[in-house]
């Protein structure tokens, strides 16, 4: 039998239900207020890049909290995972990290080479020709990415590096 009425507001709210109670159950992520920051509406997680030479990174988000590490590397890329008025909650590659003050964060953007002696191509290909060998640790500004490699600049070279061999750019990630 055809409806040619709309449904009532109830019927259609527990059809809704249970839509998202499936879809809970099979594990599919759905969008919530949480893929953005609540003071920023930037992405959450995200990735930005230490400005300043130095910084604390405390316990809570607050200078009256004790300092649990202290970040000393210029243009570190650093993961924002949290946030709270004028403080962001980062993590380095190794997942430390703390509150750090927004003024010392730049979205500037700089990748960590993760592979020693990572082989920087002329182009975005794995038998393009090696500009250079990047040792583990080096900072490279970050400039395109495409589903495998990123395009970054460092100690006046530039080239195509694998998304493998870097940290500081998520691996679905894609820049023009």
């Amino acid at each position: 039998m055809a409806r040619d009425t709309p449904r009532p507001f109830f019927e259609n709210l527990v059809t809704l239900s249970l839509v998202i109670c499936i879809l809970l159950a099979l594990g599919a992520p759905l969008a919530s207020a949480q893929d953005r920051g609540p003071v920023t509406n930037l992405p959450i997680p995200r990735f930005v890049t230490l400005k300043a030479s130095e910084a604390n990174a405390r316990r809570g988000p607050s200078l009256s909290h004790r300092i649990d590490w202290v970040f000393k590397r210029r243009n570190m890329p650093l993961e924002v995972y949290g946030e709270y008025e004028n403080w962001r909650r980062v993590r380095d590659l190794d997942g430390v990290g703390g509150w750090i003050h927004f003024s010392l964060l730049s979205g500037v953007r700089y990748v960590m080479v993760t592979k020693d002696l990572a082989a920087l191509h002329a182009r975005a290909e794995q038998d393009a020709q090696i500009v250079a060998r990047l040792e583990l640790n080096v900072l490279a500004k970050l400039d395109a990415c495409t589903p495998e490699w990123c395009k970054v600049k460092t100690a006046g070279y530039s080239g195509w590096i694998a998304k493998a061999d870097i940290w500081g750019v998520y691996d679905t990630e894609l820049r023009d």
